[in-house]
């Protein structure tokens, strides 16, 4: 399609022939009138102009454009007649159109807003058409139409975000040299304290940035920019304006935005503004302290001339320009510009990641809380489980679909009987590239048959009714998000909206290392659907009956300014979620982001006092600064340090504290109570807010004082707590963890340090887990004390909990706790975090010492095209009993389905391990620790020469020496895939450890009976074929230039797999085990390799 064309459909409004005619949609089916949708007074009547396998293209007649907040409330009515579709909403008689397309965000469904009003403006549009049009040929799935769509317009924010930060992070550096008057003699670099005020000015200005944008402050959309301008007018004019910061911004901030009521002199010049609470525009620490603070006005025209390039919006929404911004910028910033949290060990998580990790916790005990509550609900043939088994492969995610609908080849589906003989024969093709119909990106054919086996096994499962345990959802890796919101929305059954709903209300997720909050907004985002629908539940059956409810609906229409939405943010960002950190700039982007979240469901009242704003929630009590390592987390750590002293004063002493926390609890639950019943007596809010803070000061003193004195340090008080920054979580959430035992959810990303005291300058003291010598060890087990005993948890954190015999004591710490799932990621080709490379583990954690099961996965490797459907791929598998107790010393095996688990059993049963064998004096064998596609063993040392061509010897080789008897079958062993796929599961896959190496189980002497003279002609042919491929390289060490020789076992690769066939017989593997082993990770392994004739 020509542009030209396009232009012409846009001008005339001609969607249904632009899609039919020029992009081969199809003419709808059926009615294309839906049922009318009426929010609000306002009535749409939405038509169906196109649609192409079930998914629809809608337009709708309006008067004005709707907000972004009324679009998602259309999509919700939208829903229960067209779930896929694109809506363009049209101003009669003119070009300004409004395209609507939901799209999954991290498996959360959000809607991208394209809105112009000239062809101009619409010229980007033009660009994606292409993407949306067919061919008269082509045959799409709606999986495929869905995925279409979801490319054209989901918006590249990582890319957007990294242009942004890029002039940010200049902005940031030159703000900080127009500040005066926060410690001058120290340079700015290095002076933390005008760093930190700072990123306090920035992030109110960008705050104020967003919600100008929305005509929050005096109506105008670029007010901060036109009061500096004005401010400056004024200058020398005898007027109080001298300078932005002190004339204006100032009062703007603590005068304006943090007071409940404005003087009609205070509105004349600065405008209508609302109040916001929150207590982000509260006079800040830094502001009390440093009395002759001041800010150059130079300072804000560069940033204002910066922030002005871009297009500021609290909603996903596109523009030609490509400079569009949300709040989701805010915690890269964060993450990025504080370079002490890398130092740390801290690093900003993905949202893909965090979603993972909240949907198998915080949905998972929601449903668990309602089974405690009646179990009926839960029982094998219940409505729940029924409502499953109907729902066939409805809650299997997409990308496990793909190909289910084709048929699979001739040359390829005469390998899938494992039954009949010659199997490695027939599977021949298995490792030649799938074709794309059937495929996901880079999949080879054996790939592609076990997802589809996998997904076959799993809707059987669900077909006939053999899942019935919610924990299921996570070994399956189902969408329990989507399969709990859509039970919510069809059962008839009032009792379990009910108790699912107080369970909502009630639920406590903690983040204790919670950085800019990308946790705490994943929980919000899985909690947000939950209510919502639950809510709309309750009405519905209000409605039907005036007694159902009415109390939990009572507290809804308490609200007076806001929609439901807001209601729905606020209370779950005061009754669900907690955080901690040790930087409290963190702990203010956290807050600044959950702000901006509740400003945006907000539309301007102008006829409302406050602008159609409730104030901001004041959640400084809900995410707070400390060291969550250090500091009384229960009862009885409490009492570990009151040994010494006189009896009576050691209870006098417990009394009080105990007497102290109380005051505190109660005085936070009234604190939280006014407002969630947005009381307006701000008199009474203010004064709880300084009661709390005083009592918690009080009781703080009390306990800081106390572990002062226990651990025993010669530094002074002061010195000690400056260093130590204790939290004492049974102070600070006395309710939480005396009254309900702890948090019931407990989710994040731990730092990953090493305590050496290079790193770490406090002390930490009484951890089962000190040995492992990490923070994030340390982290984990401070968890377990703070979660109560119904409780899940999920963290990511470095792959050693798996794989490093160091790590034994926090495996067995969190094996006797209950079940754990623990899943594992490569970084290579790609890794999961950004800019840094540590290998991971995902691990979810039930607090169940019944059964202590150990699920786990493969090893995941992915590449940059993989991503976006990396957690949807995966699953686990229940560790084999035997093998979880055998396992625990040493580490858990990183296997994915039942082959590797026989595999593995098989080779426990050879009892004696190949270290056994080694001796002082012998035949030597070297072997290099790092690890690659291949494992590196020789039976003579590579070459080596220096820069003068003398030779020399390589200092990284590591020697084993074993009996010569053996010596045939050692190099055979040691390069075989088995012990490849043996060593990659077991260890942290960096480098190749003595343990690795030694603990591989084989009866070297019924080997050699068996096989000797077989494995002996294969291990010298090996050897001469290794040496034969070998090249000379060349390379520039930082110890000099040296010529080296490189050796390529995947050249031998057709003699290793023949050493593996010997092995598989010595084994007893079946033909399917042993096609495994030779296949394994063959992808990787031998790369472009791989489809060469």
């Amino acid at each position: 399609m020509k542009r030209n064309i396009f232009n012409q459909y846009i001008s005339a409004s001609d969607f249904k022939g632009l899609f039919v005619s020029e992009m081969l949609w199809n003419n709808p089916l059926g009615a294309t009138q839906l049922p009318e949708i009426t929010i609000e007074d306002k009535t749409f009547h939405i038509k169906e102009i196109a649609e192409r396998n079930g998914f629809q293209i809608l337009q709708c007649h309006v008067e004005d454009i709707p907000s972004s907040a009324m679009c998602k409330k259309i999509d919700h009515k939208i829903r229960k007649n067209a779930e896929n579709y694109i809506c363009i909403f049209m101003v009669s008689s003119t070009v300004h159109h409004l395209w609507v397309a939901p799209v999954k965000k991290v498996e959360k469904r959000d809607i991208v807003l394209v809105e112009y009003d000239s062809l101009d403006k619409a010229g980007f549009l033009f660009e994606k058409m292409e993407a949306l049009s067919f061919t008269l040929e082509d045959n799409p799935t709606i999986l495929d139409i869905i995925a279409k769509v979801q490319a054209a317009f989901l918006i590249n924010s990582e890319k957007i975000t990294k242009d942004f930060y890029a002039g940010f992070k200049k902005e940031h550096s030159n703000f900080a040299k127009f500040i005066s008057g926060i410690d001058d003699h120290i340079d700015d670099k290095q002076n933390k304290n005008k760093q930190w005020y700072t990123s306090v000015m920035l992030n109110r200005l960008m705050f104020c940035y967003f919600i100008q944008k929305k005509e929050f402050l005096d109506g105008d959309v670029d007010y901060l920019r036109h009061k500096l301008e004005w401010t400056r007018q004024q200058d020398g004019e005898n007027r109080f304006f001298n300078k932005f910061y002190k004339g204006f911004l100032v009062n703007l901030f603590h005068d304006g935005l943090n007071a409940p009521k404005h003087s009609h002199e205070f509105e004349k010049i600065y405008g209508r503004i609302p109040y916001l609470n929150g207590g982000m525009f509260d006079v800040h620490q830094i502001e009390r302290e440093y009395a002759n603070l001041d800010i150059a006005d130079e300072a804000f025209i560069s940033l204002f001339d910066f922030f002005d390039k871009w297009h500021w919006h609290l909603d996903d929404r596109m523009t030609a320009s490509g400079r569009d911004i949300n709040p989701d910028v805010l915690g890269y910033i964060f993450e990025q510009y504080i370079n002490d949290r890398a130092q740390m060990g801290a690093y900003y998580t993905k949202e893909d990641i965090t979603e993972y990790i909240g949907r198998n916790t915080i949905v998972p005990y929601l449903m668990s809380t309602v089974k405690r509550k009646d179990e009926k609900h839960f029982h094998a043939n219940s409505e729940l489980w029924q409502y499953l088994k109907e729902s066939g492969d409805k809650y299997i995610f997409d990308a496990m679909k793909k190909g289910v609908d084709q048929t699979i080849p001739e040359e390829i589906a005469i390998g899938l009987d494992t039954t009949k003989p010659n199997l490695l024969e027939r599977r021949c093709h298995w490792n030649e590239r799938t074709p794309e119909a059937l495929a996901l990106p880079t999949e080879i054919w054996r790939e592609t048959i076990e997802r589809l086996q996998r997904y076959n096994n799993i809707k059987e499962k669900i077909v006939k009714g053999e899942i019935t345990d919610v924990n299921d959802f996570i070994t399956y890796n189902l969408n329990i998000r989507q399969f709990v919101t859509d039970y919510l929305a069809h059962t008839q059954d009032h009792l379990f909206v009910k108790h699912f709903y107080h369970a909502l209300q009630h639920v406590t997720i903690l983040d204790p290392t919670c950085g800019s909050g990308a946790f705490l907004f994943a929980a919000l985002n899985i909690l947000e659907p939950l209510y919502e629908v639950c809510i709309n539940r309750m009405q519905e059956f209000n409605a039907k009956n005036s007694q159902l409810f009415k109390q939990e609906l009572q507290e809804i229409e308490h609200k007076y300014r806001s929609n439901i939405q807001y209601f729905i943010y606020k209370s779950i960002i005061l009754r669900n979620l907690y955080g901690v950190d040790i930087m409290v700039e963190a702990t203010e982007i956290a807050k600044l982001r959950l702000f901006l979240k509740m400003v945006a469901v907000v539309e301007v009242d102008k006829r409302d006092p406050n602008l159609g704003l409730d104030p901001l929630p004041d959640i400084d009590f809900n995410i707070r600064c400390g060291n969550t390592l250090v500091g009384y987390a229960t009862q009885k750590e409490l009492e570990r340090d009151l040994v010494q002293g006189d009896m009576f004063a050691i209870e006098e002493f417990k009394a009080k504290v105990n007497d102290e926390m109380d005051k505190v609890a109660r005085t936070y639950d009234i604190f939280k109570n006014i407002q969630l019943k947005q009381t307006e007596d701000m008199a009474a809010f203010k004064h709880a807010k300084h009661e709390l803070k005083e009592r918690l000061t009080q009781l703080n003193d009390l306990l800081n004082h106390k572990m002062f004195g226990a651990v025993g340090t010669a530094a002074d008080y002061e010195a000690w707590y400056q260093l130590h920054q204790p939290f004492h979580w049974l102070a600070e959430f006395y309710d939480i963890i005396n009254d309900h035992g702890g948090f019931d959810v407990i989710i994040g990303n731990p730092p990953y340090v090493e305590n050496r005291p290079s790193n770490i300058r406090y002390r930490i003291l009484h951890y089962e887990t000190i040995a492992c010598g990490n923070l994030y060890a340390f982290t984990l087990e401070r968890e377990y004390s703070l979660i109560n005993e119904k409780g899940l948890m999920g963290n990511i954190v470095p792959v050693s909990i798996m794989s490093t015999p160091g790590y034994v004591n926090l495996r067995k710490f969190i094996h006797k706790k209950g079940t754990s799932y623990f899943s594992s990621y490569n970084i290579h080709p790609c890794c999961l975090f950004e800019g840094v490379h540590p290998r991971l583990a995902i691990v979810i954690n039930t607090l169940d010492s019944i059964n202590n099961d150990v699920y786990v996965s493969q090893y995941y490797k992915w590449t940059v095209s993989e991503r976006s459907i990396l957690f949807r791929k995966c699953c686990y598998i229940k560790l084999a009993l035997e093998l979880v107790d055998s396992s625990i010393n040493r580490s858990f095996p990183k296997i994915s389905n039942n082959i590797q688990n026989q595999i593995l059993l098989k080779i426990k049963r050879e009892k004696k391990p190949i270290g056994y064998y080694q001796m002082k004096q012998g035949v030597s064998f070297w072997y290099r620790r790092a690890f690659g596609a291949f494992i590196l063993f020789y039976d003579k040392k590579p070459l080596m020469f220096d820069e003068y061509g003398h030779q020399i010897v390589p200092t990284e080789l590591k020697e084993l020496v074993f009996d010569e008897k053996y010596q045939d079958i050692i190099l055979a062993v040691y390069h075989s895939s088995l012990f490849y796929w043996f060593t990659y599961s077991f260890s942290d896959c960096r480098n190749i450890n003595k343990p690795e190496v030694e603990d591989f189980q084989i009866n070297l002497d019924t080997c050699k009976q068996n096989y000797s003279r077989l494995l002996g002609s294969l291990s010298l042919k090996l050897s001469k074929d290794l040496q034969a491929n070998s090249q000379f390289l060349e390379y520039n060490y930082s110890s000099g230039w040296r010529r080296f020789q490189a050796f390529y076992p995947r050249k031998s690769k057709p003699i290793i797999d023949e050493i593996d066939k010997l092995l598989a017989r010595h084994y007893g593997f079946t033909e399917e085990e042993l096609d495994f082993i030779i296949n394994y990770d063959i992808k990787y392994r031998m790369g472009d390799e791989l489809n060469e004739e």
